[in-house]
């Protein structure tokens, strides 16, 4: 099996070409040492060759300037893991930017195929290409393809397969005349280290520093340097200079191009309805609208299954299995975990395939370049609104597409403040809290009291995630000068097979990272809430056996409040009745601790622990009570009404502000790859909540 590469400039159809080649065979991790996704995988060109194909970052040149550029320099240029053959797609729409890159792959010696993408979009622009005379000039195959179409790509197999076939046949001549760029540093360079391209010296002299190479060559490359005073600046001018003037040849010989009164494409159309500086902005808010509020509309129906499923399984496991400690393990905490990792999957899958279709539209790039200007404002750039509209279904993918954010401050500043987002783990907490302490009342008839609270909370996590944004950029101190250089490609038909691929993959990946620490951290809460101190338990399970052996007919009630009373006892108890005093002047009892602490593994948990703790009315005359109905009966040791419209209030706003899960945090250790980043974002979110649900207690008391 032999190894290709996928390269070429960003929004040339690369991506459609790697789901073609490969369709589910498909695996995706991070490169060694940075946190840009790698995506390899395996295709049959024919019965006798089979590949193993990496998806490589888009770049426009080998001089990369962003983070994922850098790891397409790296792997072509490393002597060890170079690829044995690269498949470059050109966008045929903008042949003259495409052939720069091109022409420097041709100059590195390694064998190349050349996909000429986007033919259809070149010709309603008037262009033609002799594809002969390219691949005469290039001295490579050129193959004109249509991936999002699968057209060509049977020719393009055959392409890789003869170029396989001749031991990966590389460029027999230049391009330009790399050498001449720089003769005495370039020929003692080959003298040291023979085998390399004339080209691949010159990027040993200026980039020697992120290439792997041995300590004796690097020794040689400094010594020449230093001795040669090689001018790297003057070489990569001379060279691009060089590049683009036989560019230019190859174009006017090979490339008939209409002139500049031909027809606008309906591209051109679009975007003075789409960009326009009043009705762009309306349109970006009504498709925000739509993305926000399809999320929770087509993703309530798989939750509520896979809800159900795992409830009706839980149940019918409780009903066939021996109380003991392995069935309470398997059901409250293997299952309950389980459910909880599972019933996000939905809108994890939605949002993604959602945003796929965003950006195979083209309307992705849109979105970036109207927001650019509020989001530069507050430290970050045009390509941190998805990250922030994502956090409203999860942090966890939200936090995972900071990916292209290129300056490393942006991208941190847009991590940090993500969690200020209400995710829909949130939703829960919300809905119960506002059908507790806000009246059923309509302004005007058609306003609802409740519904207003609950968009204030949506809309207090956006401002001050804006504003943490704003304080944050001039307390962090990353010197590093931000350009937002954004190609807007043109408007095209979305691919379904690209989007179910992605929400298949994105799924795989959830379930694989923040899976494993939401397991781990709800068997771990089980046995807080399960054991406690041996003497007390016991004590605990000893007065209750001997009431009911008393009173049969009421056993039922009897085991509903022991299990209240054993939770009070456990471990868990203990850590709510601990923290008890720092929480009080937030209107929080223990029991609330409790559900503050056990939330930490999601959110939508704290429904589920106020279910447990007030299984009986606090005057355990009525069993029919709803859980809103029992909590609002609350009482505090003192006698006094637990959920007021204070306690309420600042309730929600500790959950506004509060960090979402642990996997939030794992995850955010995952992209920053260090807990310094986690640490932070915990203690300053915990101290925001606090304070800000102090003030909510205190102005509504």
């Amino acid at each position: 099996m032999i190894n290709i590469a996928l390269v070429g400039n960003p929004n040339s159809g690369k991506s459609s070409l790697f789901n073609a080649l490969t369709g589910l065979q498909q695996k995706v991790g991070n490169f060694p040492g940075v946190t840009v996704d790698k995506k390899t995988g395996v295709s049959t060109i024919s019965d006798h060759l089979t590949v193993s194909v990496i998806d490589l970052p888009g770049t426009y040149s080998l001089y990369p300037k962003r983070a994922d550029e850098w790891v397409t320099y790296e792997v072509l240029m490393d002597p060890a893991a170079r690829p044995d053959l690269v498949v470059l797609i050109a966008d045929a729409s903008n042949l003259k930017r495409n052939l720069l890159f091109c022409s420097q792959i041709i100059d590195l010696k390694i064998p190349l195929v050349i996909g000429l993408s986007m033919m259809d979009i070149a010709r309603k622009k008037g262009i033609e290409i002799d594809i002969p005379g390219l691949e005469r000039e290039l001295g490579v195959p050129v193959i004109p393809i249509n991936p999002r179409k699968e057209k060509g790509l049977d020719k393009l197999k055959k392409a890789i397969e003869q170029t396989a076939k001749h031991q990966y046949r590389a460029p027999s001549r230049d391009f330009i005349a790399n050498r001449e760029l720089a003769e005495t540093s370039v020929s003692k360079l080959k003298t040291g280290i023979p085998g390399i391209s004339d080209y691949t010296a010159i990027h040993y002299l200026i980039n020697h520093a992120h290439i792997p190479l041995q300590p004796e060559q690097l020794r040689e490359i400094e010594s020449i340097r230093s001795h040669e005073r090689f001018n790297a600046t003057k070489v990569q001018a001379d060279e691009i200079m060089q590049r683009y003037a036989r560019i230019k040849q190859i174009m006017a010989g090979n490339v008939v191009e209409t002139g500049p009164l031909q027809k606008a494409l309906l591209t051109e159309h679009l975007d003075r309805i789409l960009l326009h500086r009043r009705w762009g902005y309306i349109i970006l808010l009504a498709v925000l609208f739509l993305l926000f509020q399809s999320i929770f509309w087509i993703a309530q129906y798989p939750m509520d299954a896979i809800e159900w499923s795992f409830a009706q399984l839980t149940g019918w496991l409780g009903s066939v299995l021996p109380t003991a400690w392995w069935s309470d393990l398997l059901l409250n905490g293997i299952l309950a975990g389980l459910s909880g990792i599972m019933v996000f999957v939905p809108q994890i899958m939605i949002l993604f395939g959602l945003i796929t279709l965003l950006e195979d539209t083209g309307y992705m790039a849109r979105i970036s370049f109207l927001t650019d200007k509020l989001m530069r404002k507050v430290g970050m750039n045009g390509k941190s609104v998805m990250p922030l509209i994502s956090g409203f279904a999860c942090a966890v993918p939200a936090i995972m597409s900071t990916r292209n954010i290129e300056n490393r401050k942006e991208r941190l500043l847009t991590i940090l403040v993500t969690p200020l987002m209400s995710c829909s783990a949130r939703l829960p907490v919300y809905t119960i809290l506002i059908a507790l302490v806000i009246p059923q009342h309509y302004y005007f008839g058609f306003l609802s009291e409740q519904g207003l609270v609950m968009m204030a909370l949506y809309l207090l996590g956006v401002v001050f995630a804006l504003t943490v944004s704003y304080v944050f950029k001039w307390i962090i101190k990353i010197q590093e000068r931000s350009f937002f250089i954004l190609e807007l490609p043109v408007y095209r038909a979305p691919r379904w097979k690209n989007m179910f691929i992605t929400m298949w993959e994105k799924a795989r990946v959830f379930l694989k990272d923040a899976g494993q620490v939401i397991m781990v951290v709800s068997l771990i809460l089980w046995a807080l809430s399960s054991f406690g101190p041996g003497r007390r338990m016991q004590a605990i399970k000893a007065q209750y056996a001997a009431l009911e052996q008393k009173d049969t007919a009421h056993i039922a009630d009897y085991e509903r409040v022991k299990k209240s009373d054993l939770l009070a006892a456990s471990w868990a108890g203990r850590l709510g009745k601990t923290i008890e005093p720092t929480i009080r002047p937030l209107g929080f009892d223990w029991k609330i601790g409790i559900a503050l602490i056990t939330s930490l593994a999601a959110r939508e948990v704290f429904v589920g622990t106020m279910a447990t703790l007030y299984s009986v009315g606090e005057d355990n005359t009525d069993d029919q009570l709803t859980l809103r109905q029992k909590m609002g009966q609350a009482r505090m040791d003192n006698g006094a009404k637990v959920y007021t419209l204070a306690t309420g209030v600042s309730l929600m706003i500790f959950y506004v502000f509060a960090m979402q899960c642990m996997s939030t945090l794992a995850v955010v250790k995952r992209e920053t790859r260090s807990w310094k980043w986690p640490v932070f974002q915990l203690f300053y979110m915990t101290g925001l909540a606090y304070v800000m649900s102090f003030l909510a207690f205190h102005v509504f008391r």
